[in-house]
């Protein structure tokens, strides 16, 4: 009996030692380091938020998130202690300036950061780690220490096909920021469109913005839908919406294509193209032949002049010049090209193609803007339509400094880039084109890409920046559409560019992903599949 007894007490006593269970967080990206402690911080339905430092904008997003996410009503102050504290401290995370520490104890909320950055990082975690029981609001008391894994983490819109619109723009912002993503890429010049007010060229709107017809169903259908379609931006537009993508830490990188897919600027202007015939803004999709007379003083003047007032609108240190899918057809059969070629000692259309690419470089050195391009530039072949002796490896260099947006070709050209001393950014197509359908990029596959290809050394992989998802529109003319493909895969990548590939559990990530799917729901975004 006395044994039985003791046994029981043993029993008892194990019991009261062990740790009561805690309720781990489930984040999308997720965190690098989380360390859990019994018990919950108990919210109130009027929380007290304090900030320290210039955070006001940081503190009034999180007043206006927890009034939308929870129906609270959170007051704001610039002095002493509240519910939840935001902290600038240089001393935190020093080399992570978009990093965050998340303390939850038993009376208090505090997001310490050395950047304004990184405080709304936090606040986005924040965000995700509040629940609701039985009326009231609690957060499992831990300390989350987190950073991201990389420093590019984009999410690319094409606008150039279909015109979407600034509400749908300010939407996709607010989607990225709450995913930590922090560059959107906007494609705002293509074939089919011609996207961005430019006050010295008004016929780049006035004509270049609309097109009579859009082909329907897949490329090469030859099916039209009838209906004219276009939009642009004003510079006013513009100006709003960088400005509310720089209150949530989002780089707007604009991309104005050149010298290919440049239709649009062309059936605006005949004589920027290598034919100088007059041309409509077609509406086939696809690769076009019109391309521009990069032999022209008059087209780079044009260039000199839309660079400035773009570069005006947009303070991101980057800008994009596509660069991608040229056909030089025009180019070989046009007397002046090859006149041109010949002064300038060129001896193919990929070295001319390299030779332009450089101009323009130096052109937006001089205004203190980074070039970066899809990865045509460096001047490897990467399409059918491209001859070998078109593209045989060219003796011109591609300007130093430029950044690669690889897209397309063998991987192994990421590695050939990084060893001639470029930085990359990785948009390999067959994993993060979200156009593709869910049968091509399920989401399985859309959270298993690597941008760090095998067999880098560590300082080759450094060279890396990062991803970008891209939501090509040659065939999405509705935002319900772009929406099924876009959602969920874009929190797939968004864990990758934050979480890296170290961290990543597809189970996890799908249990983590029911509070996107549950905001998406209410907000009335019909995704694509989860599995």
């Amino acid at each position: 009996m006395k044994t039985n007894i003791l046994t029981f007490l043993c029993f008892v006593f194990l019991c009261a030692c062990q740790a009561p269970p805690v309720e781990e967080y489930a984040i999308i990206p997720q965190p690098q380091e989380i360390s859990y402690t019994p018990g919950f911080f108990k919210m109130g339905n009027h929380p007290v938020i304090s900030y320290s430092g210039d955070l006001n904008n940081e503190a009034g997003l999180l007043q206006k998130a927890l009034s939308s996410d929870f129906s609270l009503s959170a007051t704001v102050k610039d002095t002493g202690k509240g519910d939840i504290n935001l902290v600038l401290d240089p001393a935190v995370l020093p080399d992570k300036p978009e990093g965050y520490q998340l303390e939850v104890s038993s009376g208090k909320v505090e997001i310490k950061a050395g950047t304004p950055a990184g405080i709304l990082n936090g606040v986005q975690t924040l965000r995700q780690i509040i629940k609701e029981k039985d009326g009231k609001y609690m957060i499992q008391r831990a300390s989350v220490s987190d950073y991201p894994a990389f420093s590019w983490r984009a999410f690319m819109l094409d606008e150039g096909r279909y015109f979407k619109g600034k509400d749908v723009v300010l939407k996709l912002l607010d989607e990225m920021s709450q995913l930590k993503m922090n560059t959107f890429h906007w494609h705002l010049t293509n074939d089919q469109g011609w996207r961005i007010e430019i006050k010295k060229y008004p016929k780049l709107t006035e004509i270049g913005a609309f097109r009579d017809s859009s082909e329907i169903n897949h490329f090469g259908s030859d099916v039209y839908d009838g209906k004219r379609h276009g939009g642009f931006y004003t510079q006013e537009d513009i100006k709003e919406i960088v400005d509310y993508a720089s209150k949530r830490h989002i780089t707007i990188v604009p991309e104005v294509s050149m010298p290919g897919h440049a239709s649009a600027a062309i059936a605006s202007y005949p004589w920027l193209g290598t034919s100088g015939k007059q041309i409509k803004v077609p509406g086939k999709f696809g690769v076009h032949y019109e391309v521009l007379n990069v032999s022209d003083p008059k087209v780079l003047q044009f260039l000199d002049d839309v660079t400035n007032e773009v570069i005006a609108l947009f303070p991101s240190p980057v800008f994009h010049i596509g660069g991608d899918e040229v056909k030089y057809d025009q180019w070989k059969a046009s007397p002046a090209i090859r006149s041109y070629m010949a002064k300038k000692g060129l001896k193919t259309p990929a070295e001319l193609q390299i030779y332009f690419t450089n101009e323009i470089s130096n052109m937006l050195a001089v205004k203190g803007k980074r070039m970066m391009g899809w990865n045509e530039i460096t001047g490897d072949k990467l399409h059918e339509y491209q001859s070998e002796e078109d593209t045989k490896e060219a003796e011109q260099q591609l300007a130093k400094g430029t950044i690669v947006h690889f897209w397309k070709g063998d991987p192994a050209l990421i590695k050939k880039t990084i060893d001639k001393g470029y930085d990359v950014v990785n948009s390999y197509h067959e994993y993060t084109y979200v156009d593709y359908n869910y049968e091509s990029i399920p989401l399985s596959k859309a959270y298993a890409f690597n941008p760090v290809p095998e067999g880098l050394s560590p300082e080759e992989q450094s060279r890396v920046l990062g991803l970008g998802c891209q939501m090509w529109g040659e065939f999405i003319p509705t935002v319900e559409s772009m929406n099924r493909l876009t959602y969920p895969r874009i929190a797939a990548y968004a864990e990758t560019g934050w979480s890296g590939s170290d961290k990543k559990d597809y189970n996890r990530f799908l249990k983590s992903l029911d509070y996107f799917k549950n905001k998406w729901a209410a907000e009335g975004i019909v995704i694509g599949p989860t599995e």
